[in-house]
């Protein structure tokens, strides 16, 4: 009876044992996972949005307060991050077996975590989209969906290439200006190099004027907005309010070329800041507003 016992425990555990695999997360992190994790927390948008896509919706117990997409995912627990409070109590009490952080988070809330004995693995911001296709990848591999992350890789990456090949042969390239906050309309802050922004507005055939800042989110004063003369002007603030007819009435703007044309667009500014893959969305989108010859 009891070496019976004892052999259906060690069984138990050389299964587990199998079963558990170890990663190094974007951290530098050694993370071990006993199995296939059935109760996931996600800390960042993009990593909710990650989790559906390669099909493990069904594992997740809890998400940040900004997770908003799919709409499916306001039935879940919320379990904060406005202004980086998260509720640290709340999420111990939906005891996950995996906690997805992001470069939203800092390592102190990562470490915080880890402390109270939970297993955190931190997904670094891709840079480009092939690290996005990579995140795809370690997150379907984190959560037993390997197989639909690949489908999913290669359909974006058809979708991207698709794209490539109508830009390619192009020989125009208009000047894009991309808003994010002009409640100083003389110093309006925009997307400079290094963001997703700048690389998709140039995969998708234009110049992000933002180029030339000195950091990946400042402000450019209107002369410089005058000197460059964006052809387009892409509203990325849109959500809050701010529409081509308030643009129009701006003091100052009155000259630029995209006001004189008509080139002035809305847009939503979570295809183009959310590292998942709603960024060939994005991609998608602004190709169709820079070059709508293009079909």
């Amino acid at each position: 009876m009891f070496r019976k016992f004892f052999v259906t425990i060690l069984a138990a555990a050389l299964l587990l044992t199998a079963c558990a695999t170890t990663r190094t997360d974007g951290l530098n992190r050694t993370v071990k996972l006993q199995g296939t994790p059935q109760r996931i927390v996600s800390l960042a948008p993009s990593n909710t949005e990650i989790l559906f896509a390669v099909g493990a919706s069904k594992q997740v117990v809890g998400r940040d307060s900004f997770s908003d997409y799919p709409a499916a995912v306001k039935s879940i627990k919320d379990i904060g991050g406005s202004m980086g409070k998260y509720d640290t109590e709340a999420i111990v009490e939906l005891h996950p077996d995996l906690v997805l952080a992001g470069e939203i988070n800092t390592p102190e809330e990562v470490y915080s975590l880890q402390q109270l004995g939970l297993t955190v693995y931190y997904l670094p911001n891709p840079t480009t989209l092939e690290g996005m296709f990579a995140n795809l990848e370690t997150v379907g591999q984190l959560t037993g969906h390997s197989s639909e992350a690949a489908t999913l890789i290669n359909s974006l990456k058809l979708r991207v290439a698709a794209v490539d090949a109508k830009i390619k042969p192009l020989t125009t390239t208009p000047t894009v200006y991309y808003e994010l906050d002009a409640t100083d309309s003389t110093k309006p802050y925009t997307a400079g190099p290094g963001t997703f922004v700048d690389l998709l507005i140039a995969r998708a055939g234009g110049i992000n004027i933002g180029k030339s800042l000195t950091s990946q989110w400042a402000q450019i004063s209107l002369e410089q907005l005058v000197v460059s003369n964006p052809a387009v002007i892409i509203l990325g603030d849109s959500a809050y309010g701010i529409t081509a007819d308030s643009v129009k009435q701006r003091p100052g703007w009155g000259g630029l070329a995209a006001v004189q044309n008509g080139q002035i667009y809305p847009f939503d500014d979570n295809l183009v800041s959310r590292p998942g893959p709603r960024l060939v969305d994005g991609l998608e989108a602004l190709a169709k507003l820079l070059h709508p010859e293009v079909k």
